[in-house]
C-alpha cells in the first residue's frame, strides 16, 4: 500500500510524497513540512514554434541555461532537506518517492503569452508552451540507483508514475504523458541524485506521431493491433526474448537502432500505466530492476551503464486505441570508453546506422541475468 500526500513548495509549485513506510501509510507520521526558501516566481517564458518544414513543434526554453548543473553532494537540491548546508527542493527531512513540479521546466503550467506568428509571417506559427514538467526522485539516497532499489521501493516508483500519469492525462490540452529516467553524465544529466522525470506534452510528439501512423496503416491492412502483433512475433520467434513472465516480455527490437536497446512490454492490451492491474505492477517491478541490473553487467568492466528509459503510453484523445503501453530502455555506450554519437546520418538525416547486431544484443542480456533468476 502507498500513501499518497499533496503539499505546496515556496513558489508554489506542486510536491507529491508516495510513501511506502507504514509508519506514514498508517497516518501515524506527515512528511509535510513547510518550505522556508525565498523563491522568485517559476519561470513562465516557454513557447513552442512550428517547425513548417517538419511539421513538428519545437519548445523554446531560454531560461533553462541557469538550471543547477552537477552540484556537488552537500548542495543536491534532490535530497531532503537537511541533507547540506542549505534547503533542497524537499522541505522533508527525509522521503521514500517524491514528485514535484521542475523549477526549470521546458513546457509551464502558466505559459507567457507570444504572439501567433514569428516575425508576423504564417509560415512560422508560434502558441504558449503550456504543458507540465515534473521530477521524480526514486529514493533519499543520494549514492543509489534505480537498480539498487528494492521491489517494494520500485513498486511505490510505478505508483507515482501511474498517479501522475491519471492526472495529468486530465488536463486541458494535454495530448501525451511521457515518464522517463536519463542516467549517467554520458547521457547529459544535469543532478547526480537518482531521479527521472515527467512530461506532458500539449501535442503528439514526432516519435510518438510516426508509431501512430504506421499502427494506423497496420490496422486498416490487417485489423490488427501493431504493439501487440510486434510481441506476438516476438514471443514466437524468441530469438531476441530477454526475459519473459507471467504478465511481462522484454525483447531487443528486430530493427533496434542502439548499441543496447530492449522493450519491455505487457502481455495483456494496456494503454498506459495507470490501466496497469495490482499483480501486472508488482511483476513489473521485478522485470524492470532485472532489466536494469543486466544492463550495468552488459559490459565488462561498466559498472553503471548510461542509459535512457522512457515509458512510451498512448496519447489522450485522438488515436488513444492505437497506443500501446511499452518500455524502450537503451543505451549510448556501444564498448567500454566508446560512446555512440548520432553524427550526419543520424542527426542530419534521420538515417539510423547500428554497430550492434540486435539477435547479439539480446544473446548478451540473456547471458548476464541474475543467478537465481528474478
Amino acid at each position: 500500500m502507498v500513501r499518497r500526500t499533496e503539499d505546496r513548495l515556496a513558489d508554489g509549485r506542486e510536491i507529491v510524497y508516495f510513501d511506502d513506510d507504514e509508519a506514514f501509510v498508517s497516518g501515524a507520521e506527515d512528511r509535510r513540512r513547510p518550505d522556508l526558501r525565498r523563491l522568485d516566481p517559476v519561470a513562465g517564458g516557454s513557447q513552442l514554434r512550428y517547425d513548417v518544414l517538419t511539421g513538428e513543434w519545437v519548445a523554446i526554453a531560454s531560461h533553462r541555461n541557469e538550471r543547477t548543473f552537477l552540484p556537488p553532494a552537500d548542495a543536491c537540491p534532490l535530497c531532503p532537506t537537511g541533507t547540506g548546508p542549505v534547503p533542497s527542493e524537499i522541505p522533508a527531512a527525509d522521503y521514500d518517492v517524491v514528485v514535484f513540479e521542475n523549477r526549470f521546466p521546458s513546457l509551464t503550467r502558466v505559459a507567457e503569452d507570444v504572439p501567433a506568428l514569428v516575425d508576423g509571417d504564417p509560415l512560422w506559427p508560434a502558441r504558449r508552451g503550456t504543458g507540465r514538467c515534473e521530477v521524480v526522485c526514486f529514493t533519499a539516497d543520494h549514492g543509489a540507483s534505480f537498480a539498487s532499489l528494492t521491489p517494494r521501493r520500485a513498486r511505490t516508483v510505478i505508483e507515482a508514475w501511474a498517479d501522475r500519469t491519471d492526472e495529468l492525462s486530465r488536463m486541458p490540452g494535454i495530448r501525451q504523458v511521457f515518464c522517463f529516467e536519463n542516467r549517467g553524465p554520458e547521457i547529459g544529466v544535469t543532478l547526480h541524485h537518482p531521479h527521472g522525470q515527467v512530461y506532458a506534452y500539449p501535442f503528439v510528439p514526432p516519435r510518438s506521431a510516426a508509431m501512430l501512423r504506421q499502427a494506423a496503416e497496420h490496422h486498416a491492412r490487417t485489423g490488427g493491433n501493431l504493439l501487440r502483433d510486434v510481441l506476438i512475433a516476438e514471443r514466437t520467434a524468441g530469438t531476441r526474448v530477454v526475459l519473459s513472465g507471467e504478465h511481462w516480455t522484454a525483447y531487443v527490437p528486430a530493427a533496434a537502432r542502439w548499441p543496447v536497446e530492449v522493450h519491455l512490454a505487457p502481455h495483456r492490451d494496456v494503454p498506459d500505466l495507470p490501466a496497469l492491474t495490482g499483480p501486472e505492477r508488482d511483476e513489473l517491478a521485478r522485470a524492470y530492476l532485472e532489466l536494469l541490473r543486466r544492463a550495468d553487467r552488459y559490459h565488462e568492466g561498466v559498472t553503471a551503464l548510461p542509459y535512457i528509459a522512457g515509458w512510451h503510453q498512448a496519447p489522450v484523445g485522438a488515436d488513444r486505441e492505437l497506443g500501446r503501453l511499452h518500455l524502450q530502455l537503451f543505451s549510448i555506450l556501444r564498448a567500454p570508453g566508446r560512446l555512440k554519437y548520432l553524427a550526419g546520418s543520424e542527426s542530419a538525416m534521420g538515417a539510423w546506422i547500428n554497430d550492434a547486431n540486435p539477435e547479439r544484443i539480446a544473446a548478451r542480456l540473456r547471458e548476464v541475468a541474475s543467478p537465481g533468476g528474478w
